[in-house]
């Protein structure tokens, strides 16, 4: 249950490739034994109506935060992060360069008891693993 949800400032539609953003994200999740593949998520989301800073029109954001599930040892999760917010920094870098850019990331476990959730991708996946 690695979902990872980016919040951003519609002023970067035309300066990022979001879903490039997305995909990129999606990859480096998915390189760690500890988050199974057919539970990944990435999605972005753009902000229409925001407020930042001291309100200059060129202030801009990227917001993600990652949900997982319990069970992780600290010293993964903190791997997931760094790896994480190394790959949105380098891919986001031209608009650090600015001093108009705002990146952060969050990670959050997810309470076991509190959480729900049927996924019938996980056994599709599961079974093409096992075949090849």
């Amino acid at each position: 249950m690695p979902h990872l949800t980016i919040e951003y400032s519609d002023n970067l539609d035309d300066r990022v490739e979001i879903a490039g953003l997305c995909r990129a994200l999606d990859e480096q999740i998915a390189a760690f034994p500890f988050f199974e593949r057919g539970g990944i998520r990435v999605r972005a989301f753009a902000c229409r109506s925001y407020a930042v800073a001291d309100m200059l029109p060129a202030n801009a954001f990227v917001d993600m935060q990652f949900r997982i599930g319990a069970g992780r040892s600290e010293a993964d999760k903190k791997a997931a992060g760094d790896a994480l917010f190394a790959t949105a920094t380098r891919l986001l870098g031209h608009l650090l360069d600015e001093p108009h850019f705002a990146l952060s990331l969050e990670i959050r476990e997810i309470d076991p008891v509190l959480s729900w959730k049927k996924n019938s991708i996980h056994a599709r996946l599961r079974q093409k693993v096992v075949s090849e």
